[in-house]
């Protein structure tokens, strides 16, 4: 087997999201084009004593100016990449593999829901920046798509005026942040996100319940109860993807 390509990135922009969690925009080096596909991620590699570390980062970004991408990650105490990643400091570098897998859009596009928690909604970010392009023609195909997105604390929902921008120029994108422990002062959606994707679908004409993708991104228990619940709803175990954080 041929040795992977290692790419090298510098870090171009970094931005809190909240006290845990941050969005980091790189460049890749030494290449005119770094493509890839909505939904894959990256392989990132680093030494660590007398061992190589791997850890795989989802692509919060759909491809733009050539060789740019877009990561966001929480710090976790022990973790090691997550706390390079988060103490890094501008011009510094990354080095990585990739881009791998295969949660991506499904050609031919359907109507789709996207259902998402936390850092999860990484990939779905590169879901609608490819579909409604901020300077380009939607490539939506006049389908419809729900962004299901849930956290605990409204100060965690992570590029909210993004997608409130997006649903409010595209009458086709739906978008619903719902909170599980918000705050009195808070007047959206409450409740798990699998209750509020209940109530999208079962909201639609039978005929259009059957021809429906849905992605789900986030913790095995959030990906596992909308499984079930689809299942449920009589979805196609073809048409849920699905990718798991634990």
């Amino acid at each position: 087997m041929p040795e992977r390509k290692i790419y090298t990135a510098q870090i171009v922009r970094a931005v809190q999201l909240s006290k845990q969690t941050r969005h980091l925009e790189f460049k890749v080096q030494a290449v005119e084009r770094f493509d890839f596909i909505p939904g894959q991620f990256l392989s990132l590699v680093a030494p660590k004593e007398d061992r190589e570390i791997t850890r795989a980062y989802s692509i919060a970004s759909a491809p733009y100016n050539a060789s740019n991408f877009d990561l966001c990650l929480n710090r976790v105490d022990d973790g090691f990449f997550s706390n390079l990643l988060c103490d890094i400091q501008e011009e510094e570098t990354i080095h990585f593999h990739g881009p791998h897998g295969l949660f991506v859009l499904r050609n031919p596009l359907k109507d789709s829901i996207f259902i998402c928690t936390g850092t999860g909604v990484a990939p779905m970010r590169a879901f609608v920046q490819w579909l409604f392009p901020p300077d380009s023609p939607s490539r939506s195909q006049e389908r419809e798509f729900w962004l299901v997105y849930g956290t605990r604390y409204e100060e965690d929902i992570y590029y909210r005026d993004y997608f409130e921008k997006v649903a409010a120029q595209h009458p086709n994108f739906h978008y619903v942040a719902t909170l599980s422990r918000g705050q009195e002062s808070w007047m959206g959606p409450r409740g798990y996100v699998q209750e509020h994707v209940r109530a999208i679908v079962e909201a639609l004409p039978p005929e259009r319940r059957t021809d429906l993708d849905a992605y789900i991104c986030g913790l095995n228990n959030m990906v596992k109860a909308n499984r079930e619940l689809l299942a449920q709803l009589s979805f196609n175990k073809k048409s849920v993807m699905y990718e798991r954080y634990d």
